[in-house]
């Protein structure tokens, strides 16, 4: 169930898009022309078919996405994170601490003085 909800809720989602791109725009929003009509005399026009189709898809994406939501609440309403990651048991043939090389040459060798400045060696 919540896998067909969630390939609805993605058709959903690129019809919606599809829809919003092909819609005329009405310009004035970031100063482009395309708005037409006239200037003064234009009004508000009559919600058009596309107006309406895009408000039908958002507030079907709207629903899908709080079923979704409810639905993955409901999934992890009896565990944590912090829960799942304590029942893991650490390898045993793994080391806990990863090896350092002996010599890589990248670490500065140790001081017999203690205050004195850690430089690389020049090689």
């Amino acid at each position: 169930m919540e896998n067909v909800l969630l390939i609805i809720h993605l058709l959903l989602a690129l019809s919606l898009i599809g829809v919003v791109l092909l819609q005329r725009s009405e310009g004035g929003g970031l100063g482009m022309g395309g708005g037409g009509g006239g200037g003064a005399m234009s009004g508000r026009s009559a919600a058009t078919a596309l107006g309406r189709l895009t408000w039908i898809l958002a507030i079907a994406f709207i629903g899908t996405s709080i079923t979704l939501t409810i639905f993955a609440a409901q999934n992890s309403a009896g565990s944590s994170v912090v829960d799942r990651r304590g029942n893991e048991a650490p390898a045993q043939d793994a080391p806990a601490v990863p090896a350092v090389p002996e010599t890589d040459g990248l670490l500065p060798p140790p001081a017999a003085d203690p205050d004195a400045p850690l430089v690389p060696r020049a090689e």
